[in-house]
């Protein structure tokens, strides 16, 4: 059985919505190509190397564990830019994809240091965006999903697509998330990869190319997957 590796960073910090459920789709969705899907929990990243490492996942926290997260993330920021830069893909939600950026602006005005791994930043604001969001990507088709985020995030790389239901990363360029090599940051809770398994499948695809493994059937069974997806969409058809 061929086997990958997923870094799950700060577990103990970054759940705040349950994201650890994207865990758990890819595991089952690597199941499915009779892959074993090793999951190593990194709370710590003294000595932390991405040697044994095909996939990482960041999750979101709230700002006192963002906050933390990024401090302990900084120890390996040099590290984790290589390994974005030469193709690895990884996951971030939220705070984690937040702090990627150069900083985060809280809502009174004060700037919080972010990884800088790449050239954005976040303005936090007191109302919040809320709610089922949908989304068209000319890579993943449509993306469901559900959001909660003060943070207004302002870039201008790729992203996961348009939102034509919700936010997004602001309330201004109806654009989600960032798509950069095969690094994906996104708002998506609840959690987002169960409910979208062509996210789940590209982030499997691309490790199994970059260890040079296969990644086969490409189509499988995606009954329940695509019901769950179907019911956001008539939910925000409705409003």
């Amino acid at each position: 059985m061929n086997e990958l590796t997923v870094y799950h960073f700060m577990p103990d910090k970054l759940n705040l919505y349950s994201d650890i459920g994207n865990i758990i789709a890819l595991k089952q969705r690597a199941m499915l190509r009779n892959i074993k899907l090793n999951v190593v929990d990194i709370n710590e990243t003294e000595g932390v190397t991405f040697d044994q490492c095909d996939i990482f996942f960041i999750g979101g926290g709230s700002d006192r564990e963002q906050a933390l997260a990024t401090k302990e993330l900084s120890k390996i920021r040099t590290t984790l830019k290589a390994v974005i830069e030469d193709g690895m893909p990884g996951l971030t939600v939220c705070g984690g994809y937040q702090f990627l950026g150069s900083k985060y602006i809280t809502p009174d005005g004060t700037e919080l240091e972010g990884l800088d791994i790449l050239d954005f930043y976040t303005e936090s604001q007191k109302d919040r965006l809320t709610g089922d969001i949908v989304i068209e990507s000319e890579t993943f088709g449509t993306i469901v999903g559900f959001e909660n985020h003060g943070g207004r995030t302002y870039h201008s790389y790729g992203t996961l697509g348009q939102v034509t239901y919700g936010y997004g990363n602001n309330d201004d360029d109806a654009k989600e998330g960032i798509h950069y090599k095969n690094l994906l940051g996104t708002y998506l809770h609840g959690p987002i990869l169960p409910k979208n398994h062509e996210v789940t499948d590209y982030l499997l695809e691309k490790a199994c190319e970059r260890k040079g493994i296969a990644f086969e059937p490409k189509k499988v069974n995606n009954a329940e997957e695509e019901a769950a997806k179907q019911v956001i969409v008539d939910r925000v058809a409705q409003k």
